[in-house]
């Protein structure tokens, strides 16, 4: 008879193994690197360092040599902001928001547009 894995169970093992492995590369990283930010150039102390987080640089999570050259250490903001562009890079093939706006990115509506005339009603 075999044992059902429950969803819990899946997610479960899945978080320990992100953890374990985020872990080993992220105490790697903060050894090799100044406490920078690789963007902002934000500086962080043991206070804070929870917030400065490792990037991949070519977005692989196993991909980690020893010697940290696919990691860069991002604040959290940073790294929030590269892997947005990231993510709209390959949905949409835009490299940055400046081609965006050349593809017609443009809002045409404006709620407010008659205010004056909404608030006489």
């Amino acid at each position: 008879m075999t044992k059902q894995v429950s969803a819990d169970d899946i997610i479960s093992q899945a978080r320990k193994y992100k953890e374990d492995r985020e872990k080993n590369y992220r105490e790697k990283a903060l050894k090799l690197y100044p406490w920078v930010c690789g963007r902002c150039t934000r500086e962080f102390t043991h206070a804070n360092l929870s917030e400065l987080t490792v990037h991949h640089r070519n977005h692989d999570h196993d991909d980690n040599p020893e010697d940290g050259s696919n990691w860069e250490l991002l604040c959290i903001y940073c790294h929030d902001n590269e892997h947005s562009r990231y993510e709209e890079q390959v949905r949409y093939g835009v490299q940055n928001s400046a081609e965006a706006e050349d593809h017609g990115g443009d809002a045409t509506f404006s709620p407010f547009a008659d205010l004056k005339g909404m608030m006489k009603k």
